[in-house]
């Protein structure tokens, strides 16, 4: 064999990311490269008991792909906050699977983080109108 007929080493590697995780996380911004990087041949790689999460750009991963290893159980779920259309609408079929968790983008929002953003916010207004800038940063 020559060296063309293997596949690159980073084939092996990507391969083996996906069939030996447990628990894979996706952090990527989204490009020509990036757009279905996942798709069915990774998801069907993937171990039964593996959890697939996305928090970078919904068109990372194959949307039907997705859809199709989670009611297949070909993994055991997923966790996301990006999807392929933002708002995720109410009637769609990510919603009704029982093996996702689906959030806004801004899933990390509390209450109390809320106060405390608006509340920062409306001090940091009144000191800089009053001519006493709060929080700056150097």
């Amino acid at each position: 064999m020559t060296p063309r007929s293997h596949p690159p080493a980073h084939t092996h590697a990507r391969r083996a990311l996906f069939s030996r995780s447990d628990v894979l996380s996706i952090h990527v911004v989204l490009s020509k490269r990036t757009r279905g990087l996942v798709g069915e041949r990774e998801l069907r790689s993937m171990k039964s008991t593996a959890i697939l999460v996305n928090t970078s750009r919904g068109p990372v991963i194959d949307e039907t792909a997705l859809l199709r290893a989670l009611n297949e159980k070909t993994i055991a779920g997923a966790a996301l906050d990006v999807f392929d259309r933002e708002p995720l609408p109410a009637d769609h079929p990510l919603r009704s699977v029982h093996n996702a968790v689906v959030t806004p983008h801004i899933g990390y929002v509390s209450r109390d983080l809320y106060e405390v953003f608006y509340r920062d916010a409306v001090e940091d207004i009144a000191a800089w109108a009053a001519g006493s800038p709060l929080r700056l940063l150097t």
